[in-house]
């Protein structure tokens, strides 16, 4: 038997956008209900690179100090061709703050700031109804026959978006390549300091990071195979095949990969992207109902922005929602609304542009059939816009 709920904000998805997003409202004496279709919060990949533009939106967020005492700051960056040792400086977060931190700790830390009940655990959104034209509220189907209606919906539901397909932006697109993450203990100190490393030979490149002084992260990209939909399924061969693919790497590269924890390993064969030129002629939003996160500017890992671009989407909603929810004479609160969200395309529209658009480029790096797009795209970024490109120094701006 259906019931009907009425709630002012529903964010769909709880994963680190849904969450930061919830917290950003709360911080701003907003009330959201997280919707998660998995029965526990999933913390997937061991972890996720902070770069600067990341740490100021979890200042925002009041986390940051906290997140801090989990993962050392990295302060130097190494790249090496592995043919002819070749080591090259590279500067890491454009010399701001870089750390890399694990997912599970970043998850935990925004949900124990949220109030309780926050979160619905196992509830599945299985349609939404929405109204672009009228005073009427969005509904939202679940699978337990629940019919909520909100005020504000929010999609954080990932790279395969339902929410996405409602506002009227295209499904996200996949790279010929494949990114294999794991995490490494060492029992003693490891060698590594708090240096970034980037090995690169023959078209496979293995990066690490410090987490701590015991543990590193670590993750390689390679040309995307016929059998790695396979392997991705088998933490065993997970291993085996990034063992075979850096044959030639220095040895204490092939020995952390074989100590790596086996639990930790996980293969991505479909790294997924939104077109730039997707998100310039979308609106973002559909009635009452907007996207953030992953849902909306899926990047692939290439730039290592996705998260921080995602702690910006939240503090940046959650401002435009508190400061527009007191338009007078509106008693349903949907003018607001629409004037929110409104606002928060305007200002994200254009950095979650250059973000994807600066993916591309770096991911088709190796893609031939894409060589005249890339051309193109380079020749746009560093003739007219020299000055968006460096991503780590944007400011979110105060919740």
């Amino acid at each position: 038997m259906e019931k009907s709920e009425e709630e002012k904000i529903v964010i769909v998805g709880g994963g680190i956008c849904g969450l930061a997003t919830a917290l950003a409202l709360h911080r701003k004496g907003l009330e959201s209900i997280v919707l998660e279709k998995s029965e526990k919060l999933r913390a997937t990949g061991a972890c996720i690179i902070m770069q600067p533009n990341g740490w100021r939106a979890l200042h925002q967020l009041g986390i940051a100090s906290k997140l801090r005492q989990t993962a050392l700051p990295i302060q130097s960056g190494h790249y090496i061709t592995v043919k002819d040792g070749k080591h090259t400086d590279l500067l890491v977060g454009n010399g701001g703050e870089c750390r890399c931190l694990r997912r599970s700790d970043l998850m935990k830390t925004l949900a124990e700031e949220l109030p309780p009940n926050t979160v619905r655990l196992g509830c599945k959104v299985v349609s939404i109804k929405v109204d672009a034209n009228t005073s009427a509220y969005s509904i939202l189907h679940l699978h337990d026959g629940t019919m909520l209606m909100p005020r504000v919906i929010i999609g954080c539901d990932g790279v395969n978006s339902v929410v996405a397909s409602i506002v009227g932006l295209n499904s996200s697109r996949h790279f010929s390549t494949c990114a294999i993450r794991g995490v490494t203990h060492y029992q003693t100190l490891h060698p590594f300091g708090t240096a970034f490393y980037l090995f690169d030979k023959d078209g496979v490149r293995l990066g690490l990071l410090p987490i701590n002084h015991n543990d590193v992260y670590w993750f390689l990209t390679r040309k995307l195979t016929s059998t790695d939909s396979m392997v991705s399924k088998d933490q065993k061969l997970i291993k085996e095949s990034t063992v075979e693919a850096i044959k030639g790497f220095p040895n204490h590269i092939t020995e952390m990969i074989n100590n790596s924890d086996v639990d930790s390993l996980h293969l991505t064969d479909q790294m997924r992207y939104r077109a730039p030129w997707d998100l310039l002629r979308t609106k973002f939003c559909k009635g009452t109902v907007t996207l953030a996160g992953d849902a909306l500017h899926a990047m692939a890992p290439f730039l290592a922005q996705g998260g921080s671009a995602s702690l910006e989407d939240a503090v940046v909603l959650a401002r435009c929602l508190s400061q527009n929810m007191g338009i007078a004479l509106d008693p349903t609160g949907m003018k607001a609304a629409r004037a929110a969200l409104d606002q928060y395309a305007k200002e994200r529209k254009m950095r979650v542009f250059w973000l994807s658009l600066e993916t591309f480029v770096v991911g088709t790096m190796h893609d031939t059939s894409a060589l005249l797009v890339r051309g193109l795209c380079i020749i746009t970024l560093i003739i007219l816009f020299r000055d968006k490109i460096a991503n780590t120094r944007y400011d979110c701006g105060r919740l």
